[in-house]
């Protein structure tokens, strides 16, 4: 999606940048000493579209949640917990989800069918409830960068960086803005992971094409990461719009569709990309880009191929420019490619050309290799007719990851 001239990066107050947001994170006990309960909260019922992860087995607070999406398709607040995912606990999780919705209607005076919930953590483990119901009559969300501070260090599991971007455009000659927040670092393998994203906005916009937009976004943004491969129970993104901004309805022929649109897809894209990097452990940002797919999804799937490789993402950080790791994931992906044409760049440096070895500097590529960001970039050259894209991104696989897997529970 280009960049237009009337969108901006914003830094004002991160998630309650938009008009009519307040938001709060407390420390209830559910962790040692960390924040661990946040609130988020509109001035007025919001439109609402959610993605899901594609898990069988899902949480309490999914269940819930998406009983607000799809039925109520208006939500005026979500609360979300940290230190304990509430999943696989059975018919008392369920029911400790429903009090938790429920307590938050009552401590802010809305139907509980306004109410979003959403549990990161331990999985299996049952809800302290005590704590957490205590916690949420603390909840005093506020309009301001403190607010939003404590809300993005309060869902955070093994992240060693809360993760925020916000950007404002221009529809019927008002100022929108979208904000979001994201928490994920292991388990990413979205459709959807273990990652929770939540993105206000003052924009005008039913549910309906609420909906159509963020899953259209979605595809190429949240579902082209990954870190290691596993998908968890809990996660989701969801969008708020709250129709502050008082522009004319959003629909896909509105003249400044695509202007929401492209604000929308960057602020996903940013949090997609934040999650990559700080995944448990990694170092460095991995990148790869593939062109000359029979379409754009089948593009996507091997670059996810790529970047998901554990072979390539060791060979990454050690250093080590072993293409042959890349072309294997190429051929594994299971996506339709001419074994003979490809192209392979690490950085700005060749390395294949038709599928066989071209000479280049080890030297030069150990020097790259050390940065934190690297790019990989696959032609496929499969004919004019192919001109699929698509783009994914992961991290390095590292000592650190094992070490802090190992020791999740205890």
């Amino acid at each position: 999606m280009e960049t237009i001239e009337s969108m901006k990066r914003i830094s004002r107050k991160n998630i309650v940048s938009p008009k009519g947001f307040k938001a709060v994170g407390i420390h209830c006990g559910l962790k040692h000493k960390k924040n661990d309960l946040a609130l988020l909260v509109s001035e007025v019922p919001a439109s609402v579209a959610g993605v899901f992860t594609t898990n069988a087995i899902q949480a309490a607070p999914l269940s819930v949640t998406k009983q607000v999406v799809y039925e109520t398709q208006k939500m005026q607040a979500v609360v979300i917990n940290s230190g304990n995912a509430n999943a696989c606990t059975g018919k008392q999780g369920m029911l400790d989800a429903l009090q938790m919705q429920q307590e938050t209607a009552n401590h802010l005076g809305i139907d509980k069918s306004l109410v979003g919930i959403a549990s990161t953590g331990v999985i299996g483990e049952p809800m302290k409830m005590e704590p957490l119901l205590s916690g949420i009559k603390q909840l005093q969300p506020i309009d301001s960068l403190e607010g939003s501070i404590q809300f993005s260090q309060a869902i955070l599991t093994t992240d060693t960086v809360t993760k925020n971007t916000a950007y404002a455009t221009v529809v019927d000659d008002r100022e929108i803005v979208i904000a979001g927040v994201a928490k994920g670092s292991g388990m990413i393998e979205p459709n959807m992971a273990t990652m929770l994203g939540f993105v206000t906005t003052d924009a005008n916009i039913e549910s309906e094409y609420l909906q159509q937009a963020l899953k259209e976004i979605t595809d190429v943004t949240f579902n082209s990461i990954t870190v290691d491969g596993d998908t968890s129970t809990n996660d989701m993104v969801l969008v708020m719009a709250n129709g502050m901004a008082g522009n004319n309805s959003l629909t896909p022929t509105h003249p400044d569709w695509e202007s929401f649109v492209n604000a929308l897809h960057a602020v996903s894209l940013d949090l997609a990309k934040m999650i990559a990097k700080d995944g448990e452990g990694a170092t460095k940002l991995i990148e790869a880009k593939v062109t000359g797919a029979i379409s754009d999804e089948e593009a996507r799937k091997i670059a996810k191929s790529v970047v998901g490789s554990p072979l390539v993402k060791t060979a990454v950080f050690g250093c080590d420019a072993n293409w042959g790791r890349i072309i294997a994931a190429i051929g594994y992906s299971g996506a339709t490619v001419d074994p003979d044409t490809i192209n392979i760049y690490i950085g700005t440096t060749l390395v294949v050309e038709n599928s066989e070895p071209v000479e280049f500097s080890e030297a030069d590529l150990l020097i790259y290799l050390k940065q934190h960001e690297v790019k990989f970039l696959v032609e496929l050259n499969q004919g004019p007719k192919n001109t699929g894209e698509g783009t994914a991104w992961g991290c390095d696989l590292t000592y650190d990851y094992v070490q802090i897997n190992a020791t999740y529970r205890t």
